[in-house]
């Protein structure tokens, strides 16, 4: 079993350059195949999901070509095979496949998506979108079969601004007769990226980063050249390090309007932040200054900091609180910072911190991506040696994590047990 190991309270100094989107990522890989050759990705993050898409990609006979920080992706002698659970279960993102099935053969069989396991993640709304499409679904133990005659555009109102949902909904609008409207859409970052490449493989899609895209369906796309853009989550965790630890700390290669309901509440607490049109500089404060968030769709504060800012909030003088509004298991990183010497009560959706609290290496558990980060966060500033177990969830969407960490000064290492 492979489990980190940290010695904390070390100063960190120098750069860490951050990677292309995972999240952006998960959706552009399977959105390759809606194209009739070839398509060529830049900046693709190294980490363990990417590995399972690829794996996907493989099991549909689709000809990939991977080198550092690229994709080649052919899916010209693509099948159409029903998707295993072995597959389908690693990563939430796999239901992208089922879209992209759906668009391009009216045809599709596979089972429930998995991911980490932070809460209810029901695909109502995008089997809503499926539907309203044209196509008929069948479900059977877990196994999703998913067929139309024909797909037609038409007016896509979501509940909710869901993320994949909204992907979904694109990927198969873009292939669809006539114009799709999506309503009520989420706007993250991610779906503006997956827009501009659609867009350049000859998709025709208008209302990037608004609540309403009108896509008019075309009869087939093309292959393109993208460059992905960098990840905010990454570029938000190192900042929150870098709030913690830099002495100074530079985080490149980040889009700042992406992260700036982060930015914004690190001002609040008093961070020492310097921002320019591509990096940011960020240097530890002695006194950090207690605040509140509650997580919302963007540009809001992200669900997926939520908690590595919990971890800076245990070092904030005074009572913070944050309310998690998207998934109802966002705080099982907790229990594992009490552990560590945090004060933090959990109400419901809200959980409160009162700081400062001197923290402690201990053994705990990384029980999903984000946790997983929290508690890495926690071991870096903590006295002594801590040791993260179940830490594959961490690899899923941190690239490099531990060599980027090691550069600047941390003593961090992954340990065969």
């Amino acid at each position: 079993m492979q489990v980190l190991k940290i010695m904390g309270n070390q100063k960190l100094t120098g750069t860490i350059r951050i990677g292309g989107s995972k999240n952006s990522s998960v959706a552009l890989i399977p959105a390759t195949l809606l194209a009739s050759n070839q398509t060529t990705l830049c900046n693709i993050p190294s980490i363990s999901d990417i590995d399972y898409l690829e794996k996907t990609l493989n099991y549909l006979n689709v000809k990939v070509n991977r080198a550092s920080g690229s994709m080649v992706i052919d899916p010209s002698s693509m099948e159409n095979l029903e998707i295993p659970e072995e597959l389908s279960s690693k990563l939430r993102a796999s239901y992208y496949f089922m879209a992209v099935l759906l668009a391009k053969y009216k045809y599709v069989k596979m089972h429930f998506p998995g991911g980490c396991q932070i809460g209810s993640r029901p695909i109502d709304q995008t089997l809503k979108a499926f539907r309203l499409l044209g196509a008929n679904i069948k479900e059977e133990d877990s196994i999703y079969t998913i067929e139309a005659k024909e797909l037609v555009g038409n007016t896509i109102p979501l509940d909710m601004p869901s993320v994949g949902a909204t992907i979904n909904a694109i990927l198969v609008g873009v292939l669809a007769k006539g114009t799709t409207i999506i309503k009520n859409a989420a706007t993250e970052p991610e779906i503006g990226d997956l827009i501009t490449m659609l867009n350049k493989m000859g998709a025709k899609i208008k209302g990037i980063n608004t609540n309403e895209i009108i896509i008019k369906g075309v009869t087939n796309l093309h292959g393109c050249n993208h460059d992905i853009i960098p990840d905010r989550i990454e570029a938000g965790t190192y900042t929150i390090i870098g709030a913690l630890l830099g002495n100074p700390l530079k985080i490149d290669n980040i889009i700042p309007k992406h992260i700036q309901s982060l930015t914004t509440k690190l001002h609040d607490m008093q961070v020492n932040l310097d921002i320019h049109e591509d990096y940011l500089v960020v240097n530890n404060q002695n006194k950090l200054i207690a605040t509140d968030i509650m997580t919302a769709p963007f540009p809001n504060f992200p669900t997926d900091l939520q908690q590595p800012f919990v971890t800076l909030l245990t070092q904030a003088q005074g009572k913070s609180s944050v309310k998690e509004t998207i998934y109802e298991n966002r705080f099982m990183n907790i229990p594992y910072l009490n552990k560590m010497g945090a004060n933090i009560q959990i109400n419901q959706k809200t959980a409160t911190i009162l700081g400062a609290t001197k923290l402690v290496g201990s053994e705990v558990k990384a029980t999903d991506l984000r946790a997983g980060a929290s508690l890495l966060i926690a071991g870096l500033i903590a006295e002594g040696k801590t040791i993260i177990t179940d830490i594959n969830h961490i690899l899923r969407g941190y690239e490099e994590i531990v060599e980027k960490l090691t550069n600047v000064g941390a003593k961090i290492e992954i340990e065969e047990i």
